[in-house]
């Protein structure tokens, strides 16, 4: 069963008229004929009575109408929904990003693209590093926005900004006074680390091993937040980017030492994976800016 199979069998259907519908077709009538013909001998049953020239839908011919007519509309309206998707000035981007990023990264990041391309929608996805990568790697979206860098076969990154992580501690505490310190100076404290879901985890574990020590984990957060309101709290100090929506009254934040501490947050895609146009220029778009601010 062909697409034009279905469309001569509906225009047939409408003017009732094999002539004037082969002339509406641009086609040769005897083509028309044999087209519905071969139509009605795969479904094993007429769908026209026929009177000369003029003919008209039998009850299995109106049962099958409606169901091509629905047919067709939903393939059309999918079509147009690929061609709306894949627009490079009107289509989507689905985008997966850290729920810390949520606060200002994002959203400032989304507002400067969309200055440059209004007609650009996104899909957006939060939560955390596992949940972020699922979606990239299932299909759901297009790119994901974490840190650290994903190390698996097939996946692309590009780094866009690189920022240095602070000693947290609650205010009053014995070091609050201090602007930096080295990252010996905590070894004995209580730490407020990370567990294995928060992608940052493996980020302070090269950190402390580089460092030569383990801290005293009291607590394993699953996001950054949590940690840096357990700082807040007194229960702990902790090591934490300086993210906006981080900094909570009743915390210090103390630059290290001699030791580097940084992280970088990339945008990570498929290498394989499909980028539709509007994709494409968000994966450039995100080069070009970043690369300025650098």
């Amino acid at each position: 069963m062909e697409w034009n199979q279905l469309e001569y069998f509906l225009t047939v259907a409408r003017l009732q008229h094999v002539t004037r519908a082969a002339e509406e077709l641009s086609i040769t009538q005897p083509a028309l004929s044999h087209s519905i013909g071969k139509l009605e001998e795969e479904l094993g049953v007429p769908l026209f009575e026929r009177s000369g020239r003029n003919v008209q839908l039998n009850r299995y011919g109106e049962v099958f109408a409606k169901r091509v007519e629905a047919a067709i509309l939903e393939i059309r309206k999918g079509k147009q929904e690929i061609e709306e998707l894949t627009n490079p000035e009107s289509g989507t981007v689905a985008l997966a990003f850290l729920h810390t990023l949520g606060n200002e990264f994002i959203p400032t990041l989304i507002s400067s693209f969309r200055k440059r391309y209004p007609n650009i929608h996104f899909e957006l996805y939060q939560g955390s590093n596992s949940f972020i990568i699922q979606k990239l790697e299932n299909g759901a979206s297009d790119f994901c926005i974490t840190s650290p860098k994903i190390n698996c076969d097939g996946m692309m990154w590009l780094p866009l900004i690189t920022e240095e992580l602070y000693v947290v501690v609650p205010k009053g505490h014995k070091l609050s006074g201090q602007r930096e310190v080295d990252l010996h100076a905590f070894s004995e404290e209580p730490f407020i680390g990370l567990n294995t879901s928060c992608g940052f985890r493996s980020i302070l574990d090269d950190i402390f091993q580089s460092a030569g020590f383990h801290p005293k984990v009291t607590f394993e957060a699953e996001d950054l937040s949590t940690a840096a309101g357990f700082v807040s709290a007194g229960l702990g100090v902790s090591l934490l980017p300086s993210t906006s929506g981080l900094k909570m009254d009743g915390t210090s934040w103390l630059t290290v030492k001699k030791t580097e501490c940084t992280c970088t947050i990339g945008l990570a895609w498929k290498e394989k994976c499909y980028l539709s146009p509007a994709a494409k220029l968000f994966k450039e778009f995100c080069s070009h800016h970043f690369c300025e601010q650098n």
